[in-house]
């Protein structure tokens, strides 16, 4: 089982409870946990996804309520669509999808990564309002230029670099 770690805002939304929430870390995965953070862009709800280990993200732009309240399913499923927009090699696309076979939901834990995190919504709200909007075709290309943009966090190395040194592949 791996972890969406939610900040509160977006437990809120969800309707998580707290006997809901798991509170142990699960055992090591190669990729690991990732935080999610509810975000408004043009007052349309917005979910931003950052893995903890990589700082690799991706926002699921107007996402409906009834969405946001399935997020293991919503995670996967936009996962799974950023890895092929990022020609992720075919070998390596499944291995990184099985991680996710089995997700809980938790509590933000790491600070850093919330910081990343919200400054990457600053960037994402500034460049999808320039593109047109939540609904723009661009959304995709805004989402590799964010993970080829230098993050402190990660010693100002890109995201996609990362995920490309941990499973084995120049991005």
């Amino acid at each position: 089982m791996q972890l969406i770690r939610c900040t509160a805002k977006l437990l809120r939304e969800i309707g998580a409870k707290p006997k809901d929430l798991l509170s142990e870390t699960p055992p090591f995965q190669f990729l690991g946990p990732w935080h999610a953070n509810l975000i408004y862009i043009d007052r349309r709800k917005t979910i931003l996804f950052v893995n903890d280990r990589t700082l690799l993200n991706f926002v699921v732009p107007d996402v409906p309520r009834s969405q946001i309240q399935e997020l293991p399913d919503l995670f996967r499923s936009a996962l799974s669509c950023v890895l092929s927009d990022e020609a992720i090699p075919e070998n390596v696309k499944p291995r990184i999808l099985a991680e996710y076979k089995d997700i809980g939901i938790a509590k933000s834990a790491n600070r850093s990564v919330l910081g990343s995190s919200n400054d990457l919504a600053y960037h994402y709200k500034r460049a999808i309002l320039e593109a047109g909007g939540v609904h723009s075709p661009r959304v995709p290309l805004i989402i590799k230029k964010m993970n080829r943009m230098p993050l402190q966090a990660i010693e100002f190395k890109f995201p996609i670099d990362e995920l490309g040194e941990m499973y084995g592949f120049a991005a």
